[in-house]
């Protein structure tokens, strides 16, 4: 139905997977901030989209031995995981899936170069990533991802994740960098300009990307970006597929066409497929 997701209105609906994204921006030079994206490999789930960096949790991720090597995770407003080990895991998953896709990691009690976060990503066949942060006295810094959203693919879509992203403000320094395998191409830039070049056929966006980028295009500055996921529903977010005619669209809560009938994200009600990109949209009067 479209290059970036594979719906089909028949299909039994399967459970969906936990997962976790980390949305990493920074203080632009001039005023509001810049996202780090990255596109993911044509094949696949989302297969040539760009997206933030993110995948689903892994067993490691859920082991007790991470209790030593990071601080406590936030406690979301809205409960988002049914015991403190998930809460812990979906964090570590976040920063897991953001080193081995885009070379970040945030990290107390002390920093690591550019060169050594592409180094550690090369390792983690080899070598767990609590031994890595151990050899050189850190931890993972949990604390630092500020809970933001969290979105389930439609049940009509093939893989299913329930997916909870968190907010991290990185430093001036952090360069970010693609992993040539899983991503394919990675940019810092403007959530405007990232939009701007959706809007402009040169990008792909699922839903939950544009919609965060629209949120956080408002942002004056780093610090109102987590003042924004401070105050952000975490209910939540299963779009639900409609078809009339040939018209295809992805209605969320709130729309007229949606079971949950309260908003949960600021914005259009609607995302409607329009020459192969899902583009936000107002339910029709």
């Amino acid at each position: 139905m479209s290059g970036v997701l594979d719906l089909d209105p028949a299909r039994p609906a399967v459970p969906p997977r936990d997962a976790a994204t980390l949305v990493v921006v920074r203080d632009s030079r001039g005023g509001g901030i810049e996202v780090f994206c990255v596109e993911r490999q044509k094949i696949g789930f989302l297969g040539g989209a760009v997206v933030f960096p993110g995948g689903k949790l892994d067993p490691g991720d859920l082991d007790p031995a991470w209790a030593a090597h990071a601080n406590l995770p936030r406690e979301p407003a809205t409960p988002w995981a049914p015991d403190e080990a998930t809460r812990r895991g979906l964090a570590v998953a976040a920063c897991r899936e953001a080193l081995e896709e885009a070379a970040i990691l945030p990290v107390i009690h002390g920093e690591l170069s550019h060169a050594e976060l592409v180094a550690w990503r090369g390792q983690l066949r080899e070598a767990k990533l609590w031994d890595l942060l151990a050899s050189r006295g850190l931890a993972l810094d949990l604390a630092a991802l500020h809970p933001l959203a969290r979105w389930i693919t439609p049940a009509a879509e093939a893989r299913r994740y329930d997916t909870r992203f968190f907010l991290f403000v990185a430093g001036s320094s952090l360069e970010g960098a693609h992993d040539d395998h899983e991503t394919t191409a990675s940019f810092w830039a403007r959530p405007a300009q990232v939009l701007g070049r959706f809007l402009a056929g040169e990008l792909q966006l699922a839903p939950p990307t544009h919609r965060t980028l629209e949120i956080l295009a408002g942002a004056r500055d780093a610090s109102d970006a987590l003042a924004m996921a401070g105050g952000a529903c975490l209910e939540p977010i299963c779009p639900r597929l409609v078809t009339h005619g040939d018209t295809v669209a992805l209605v969320l809560p709130g729309d007229p066409e949606h079971e949950v009938r309260e908003a949960r994200s600021p914005g259009k009600s609607r995302y409607v497929l329009r020459e192969g990109r899902f583009v936000p949209e107002d339910a029709p009067a």
